[in-house]
């Protein structure tokens, strides 16, 4: 890759991973599309993405936790938490990586999409799914990691999303769900290796190069933040992903 692609693919990276670890997610939902507009192949493009958001997100958990928006020391709630949907998430992302290869695309992209569009509908109008449950959690893990592993995005929103309707804080929701992905990446991406075994190291390298700058500037941002202020952005910005897809289905975009 040269130098000016190079870096455009560096900043929209960038520009992505701080709207995901502002607001709990769209990092991959937003830079997957971009990259195939820019004529990157599927196969090289969630890889690099998985590959990118197992730094950023180890990264982007260790601000959060540094600047109090969650308290993810080992043995506490939190870090529990974040491990379980971690390690659960694992499973889920690896068989995603199979299914990439044998599921029909256009059946992937509406499920993701009206996932993450019925999440956005729920925050938005200020619903919750009755009380905090283990198996609510690792239901949410699986499908989470699922959507990721398959299409590189739909794992923040849905997760994130998903642990606020069932009671856990705005903060630390996103704290939370940034550990957890790291965890669900880096097992994803192990899973290409096997899979795919080659890549394009240069995308990869460009897309982790910015996301690994943004993460930490992102924590300030949630750190200042009004909690139902990160709802709203939430649920603005995952309804507008979802319909964003659905649209490009339906004009088959």
């Amino acid at each position: 890759m040269d130098l000016w692609p190079f870096l455009l693919v560096a900043l929209l990276s960038l520009v992505c991973e701080y709207i995901d670890a502002t607001l709990g997610g769209g990092y991959g939902t937003l830079l997957v599309p971009i990259l195939f507009l820019l004529s990157f192949d599927l196969s090289e493009v969630v890889p690099a993405v998985l590959f990118s958001q197992f730094f950023t997100g180890i990264i982007a958990a260790l601000a959060h936790h540094r600047l109090g928006n969650v308290n993810l020391r080992p043995g506490l709630r939190n870090f529990k938490l974040a491990f379980v949907l971690g390690t659960s998430g694992s499973l889920g992302v690896l068989v995603a990586v199979l299914g990439q290869l044998s599921l029909p695309h256009s059946v992937v992209k509406v499920y993701v999409a009206l996932m993450i569009l019925a999440v956005g509908v729920f925050l938005l109008a200020g619903l919750k799914i009755k009380q905090f449950s283990w198996k609510k959690i690792l239901c949410l893990s699986l499908l989470a990691s699922f959507n990721k592993g398959i299409s590189g995005g739909g794992y923040g929103p849905l997760l994130a999303g998903g642990q606020i309707l069932i009671g856990v804080n705005e903060k630390e929701a996103i704290g939370i769900t940034a550990l957890s992905e790291a965890i669900t990446c880096l097992v994803g991406f192990l899973g290409y290796i096997l899979v795919l075994k080659a890549f394009s190291w240069d995308l990869i390298m460009a897309v982790t190069m910015g996301a690994v700058i943004s993460a930490p500037l992102s924590a300030y941002s949630v750190r200042k933040a009004n909690p139902r202020s990160l709802r709203l952005g939430m649920g603005l910005l995952i309804t507008a992903l979802g319909l964003a897809m659905l649209l490009k289905i339906v004009l088959g975009l």
